[in-house]
């Protein structure tokens, strides 16, 4: 079983993740942290962390540097961000001689989802990390989504990269040439086995029946595997109504350094947080085969 290592692990919603994950043989957690402070919180709400290796690191950074270094020397194959910021914990990820970063790509997030439509599996990306990426950072975090949607068994992922026009219009809105480029890029064979298409508006990603009412003619039209958004205030507003309008349960992964990192928000489900550990704990499988 996959061990994630718990970056100040004193936060009750993301103990009883852990441990839900643990009983269902997803991934066994190491509590990293104020362990007085974990103790209290697990006391409280009846949750029973004694089977499960703990670490007392007085701060932030120390409890960072320690998960991160608990990957390193395999001892853990996932990292999970408890009372930490997310800033400090990736900065610590990144960081040049005691991180892991990867050394050809970039950290983007990357949230998978049932369909509210079909409950067809999605993916979307990036909602949470790159705020407003250029055409080189797009292609990296399409790189990344592109990755985790192959460890989901999606032979060949159908891509829409977002924009409020299927019609290219610059420089009044930049998105559409970006996803333009893209477009070709794929076709050329840069993403590997994909089909890329945009600019592409959403409902077109979506809905054959819009596609079809307007005419519109792609392969990737009603039927997108992976929706990729011009920036990160999209890309949260989409994850967002996704999560509340939708009641969509997320699962989300920052991917992009050598480690699947979990980086839950304070507004996500239990469930949410229990499938992120989930589903990093099959990134983390699969990498390592």
């Amino acid at each position: 079983m996959p061990r994630v290592a718990i970056a100040r692990s004193a936060e009750g919603f993301v103990l009883r993740a852990g441990i839900e994950a643990f009983e269902r043989g997803i991934a066994e957690p190491i509590l990293i942290g104020d362990l007085d402070a974990t103790r209290r919180i697990a006391d409280a709400r009846g949750l029973d962390i004694s089977p499960f290796r703990s670490i007392d690191m007085g701060d932030d950074q120390q409890a960072v540097a320690e998960a991160v270094r608990l990957f390193r020397q395999g001892e853990a194959q996932l990292i999970m961000k408890g009372l930490v910021p997310t800033v400090t914990l990736l900065k610590g990820v990144l960081d040049k001689e005691t991180g892991v970063p990867h050394p050809s790509r970039i950290l983007s997030h990357v949230a998978v989802f049932e369909s509210p439509l079909d409950g067809r599996l999605m993916l979307m990306t990036d909602p949470g990390v790159n705020i407003n990426p250029n055409l080189q950072r797009k292609a990296d975090i399409l790189r990344n989504a592109l990755d985790v949607a192959r460890c989901l068994g999606m032979d060949r992922p159908r891509v829409a990269i977002l924009a409020a026009t299927e019609k290219v219009n610059y420089p009044a809105m930049p998105a559409t040439l970006d996803a333009d480029i893209l477009t070709k890029m794929a076709a050329r064979g840069e993403f590997g086995d994909a089909v890329v298409a945009g600019p592409l508006s959403l409902d077109l990603a979506l809905s054959g029946e819009i596609a079809a009412c307007k005419r519109f003619e792609s392969p990737v039209a009603g039927c997108a595997d992976i929706l990729v958004t011009p920036n990160i205030e999209a890309g949260n507003i989409l994850y967002k109504s996704l999560s509340v309008f939708c009641g969509c349960v997320m699962a989300a992964v920052v991917v992009g350094s050598l480690v699947p990192v979990v980086v839950p928000s304070r507004g996500d489900s239990n469930a949410s947080k229990f499938l992120s550990i989930a589903l990093a704990s099959l990134l983390a499988r699969r990498t390592r085969a």
